[in-house]
């Protein structure tokens, strides 16, 4: 799992990602559902837009006391809304809200955190930058033509197809997950 201490001691940005999720008292807040910071912001291939992503993990059931939970909580903040749907068949709830000039996505399904796309792409891609560092520079670029993440690293690694299923596909195969 990802510490949230790692970003107190992390870069400027990081720093600042840190102090608000403290503020809100995010991780505090939604503890019984395992929250985890997750994307770009905590392997530094952010760029100005990118959002904090915090997922989690909620069975179906929840999902209607947990959005309105969430309505309570952030409604006030600017660019505030919840939105159930389907994520490649699995039943989402997701919440979005800014604050601080920090744009927040709540993300939760009924799968353990450790198990969800964004947690398993966000470990695949910090172990290909460990690897090799000169790499987050071709991403960073890529990302500030315009493209996300996932694809990204499948162009610079050469993969073809669904980006999001080819970058789980490389990591199993190079046994990083």
């Amino acid at each position: 799992m990802v510490s949230l201490d790692l970003l107190r001691e992390g870069t400027a940005k990081q720093q600042s990602v840190y102090r608000v999720i403290q503020d809100l008292h995010i991780m505090e807040t939604w503890s019984m559902y395992s929250p985890v910071l997750s994307g770009t912001i905590p392997i530094n291939i952010d760029l100005d837009t990118s959002d904090l992503d915090i997922i989690m993990e909620i069975n179906t059931s929840n999902h209607g006391k947990v959005q309105q939970e969430m309505k309570r909580l952030y409604q006030g903040f600017q660019g505030f809304h919840t939105k159930r749907y389907e994520v490649r068949g699995i039943p989402t709830l997701k919440a979005n809200f800014n604050y601080q000039g920090f744009e927040f996505e709540l993300f939760a399904q009924p799968v353990p955190v450790t198990e969800q796309n964004a947690y398993v792409h966000m470990v695949i891609e910090a172990a290909l930058l460990k690897e090799d560092d000169s790499m987050r520079e071709q991403i960073l670029n890529l990302k500030r033509a315009g493209m996300k993440t996932e694809p990204a690293f499948c162009e610079v690694l050469g993969l073809k197809g669904d980006a999001y299923d080819e970058l789980i596909q490389y990591g199993k195969r190079r046994g990083i997950i």
